[in-house]
């Protein structure tokens, strides 16, 4: 069996650094954060914990960049696994999030692992130009798009 811990990252509290190097002391196998490039401040989507606009606290509103996060984890450890629950690739251009983690998965020793979800913030996804009914269709896309500049010499990809 594997176990993972989750920090929900932000600038109040321990830092992924501190907390992944204890996870991985403690024989965690897996390190995982959250990605919200940000929270709009008036927004009429629900939260999945709340079922509301509302939002559980002010973390949603602090979070940092996982990628970042996970590199700073990287620098202080050497076996725990990185990686997103969830990353939001949708709120990203796909080539330039593809090298974000080519880069963070080749300077780590190859640990890199991504949980990649479409997003329940509809007013954040329509900030980044993805409606709300096209969000699925858009993560396979860019998923297909940045595996395919993962494994192809000449990379290329035609989607909707």
């Amino acid at each position: 069996m594997r176990n993972g811990l989750v920090l929900f990252t932000s600038d109040r509290g321990i830092t992924p650094a501190v907390l992944g190097q204890a996870a991985e002391e403690r024989g965690f196998d897996t390190f995982y954060v959250p990605e919200h490039t940000h929270i709009p401040v008036k927004r009429t989507a629900a939260h999945p914990g709340t079922g509301d606009e509302s939002l559980p606290d002010d973390r949603y509103l602090r979070t940092l960049d996982p990628w970042v996060s996970l590199a700073t984890v990287a620098a202080v450890t050497s076996r725990i696994k990185l990686s997103t629950a969830v990353a939001l690739p949708v709120e990203s251009d796909p080539i330039t999030l593809a090298k974000q983690i080519a880069s963070l998965d080749h300077l780590s020793g190859g640990r890199v692992e991504i949980g990649a979800g479409f997003g329940w913030n509809t007013d954040e996804l329509a900030d980044h130009h993805v409606p709300a009914h096209k969000r699925r269709t858009v993560l396979r896309e860019y998923v297909e798009a940045m595996r395919a500049l993962w494994t192809q010499e000449e990379a290329s990809y035609d989607g909707e």
